[in-house]
């Protein structure tokens, strides 16, 4: 019997052991605490500076367009006679973070110009930019950048258009990367 008490006290022995072993093993739990960083870049934003004024001009017969360039130069094809005054392209104020590149999208439609008194129209068209438009094209250094932009104005006799002031708007946009 001896024999006996011996197996069951090293079973209870080993079962102790074990027991007490599996809670030794097991630990309270621990906390760590993590760091976040989110930062804040300034706005992007786009503002015009000067609008686009293709300056004081009379139809002739058979009417013609007027081609303002992003430089500001304005060149006559057809019967359009350019009378005294100024005229520019219009330019937009770009800014963001340093170094951002963005991309410029010019209307692809015509945009309409109606007269202030009456219901007679012009339109703007073939639009071009200083930087060119598209993907990357521009790169706001030290945070901004001034993007120039012209037309063609299609004008018609002076029937077609009477004498007076046209206005209209267009919307460029300015994706940034």
């Amino acid at each position: 019997m001896t024999r006996l008490y011996r197996i069951i006290y090293s079973l209870i022995f080993f079962l102790s052991s074990a027991l007490t072993g599996v809670t030794a093993q097991v630990t309270p739990a621990v906390s760590a605490e993590g760091h976040v960083i989110a930062e804040i870049i300034p706005v992007f934003s786009a503002t015009e500076t000067a609008q686009m004024n293709f300056g004081r001009f009379s139809p002739g017969p058979q009417g013609g367009l007027i081609i303002l360039t992003p430089e500001s130069s304005i060149s006559v094809m057809g019967s359009v006679y350019t009378g005294t005054g100024t005229h520019n392209a219009a330019s937009f104020y770009v800014s963001g973070d340093h170094d951002a590149a963005y991309s410029i999208s010019l209307p692809k439609n015509p945009v309409v110009l109606t007269h202030l008194a009456n219901s007679k129209t012009m339109t703007l068209e073939n639009w071009n930019s200083v930087p060119s438009p598209g993907p990357g094209a521009g790169m706001l250094q030290n945070g901004f950048q001034i993007v120039y932009v012209g037309a063609t104005l299609k004008v018609g006799t002076l029937i077609d258009n009477p004498v007076g002031i046209y206005t209209g708007v267009y919307t460029i946009t300015f994706d940034f990367n």
